[in-house]
């Protein structure tokens, strides 16, 4: 019989800082959408934010909404929580591949344990916080 993941989406979060290159990301996430930084010398994309490129090491990153979607690269089955995260196992955290090629780590909610696989397509799934923003996290495209 199958078993769903616990979602933590009732994990306590500490307040997240904000560093100032992530902002758009943050603003972004305000109105549930997916902010990424891309590099218009190398037309690549990158995660997470930071100051400048990966590739060029220059600041001319621009930010670009992307639509989320992707495949979980990899994945883990939580059991065993540390902290706040104590007490929700079994949880699922995954590497998820963006359509545009950059991986986000992120925990995957509405999903049985059973039924994760490399390659399963995701979808953006946004958790509240307390701050007004959203936390990114995945739930299966077909869930």
């Amino acid at each position: 019989m199958s078993k769903q993941a616990n979602d933590t989406l009732s994990v306590p979060r500490d307040p997240i800082n904000h560093a100032n290159f992530s902002m758009p990301f943050w603003e972004g996430a305000r109105d549930k959408k997916v902010m990424v930084q891309y590099c218009p010398r190398t037309s690549q994309y990158q995660w997470f934010p930071r100051p400048v490129s990966l590739f060029t090491a220059r600041r001319d990153l621009e930010w670009r909404e992307v639509s989320g979607h992707g495949k979980i690269f990899s994945y883990t089955i939580a059991n065993i929580g540390n902290g706040p995260f104590r007490g929700h196992e079994p949880y699922l955290i995954a590497l998820v591949q963006l359509d545009e090629g950059v991986n986000i780590m992120a925990n995957i909610v509405k999903c049985d344990l059973d039924e994760i696989e490399i390659d399963m397509e995701v979808v953006p799934f946004w958790a509240p916080l307390d701050d007004g923003t959203n936390l990114l996290m995945f739930q299966p495209a077909d869930g």
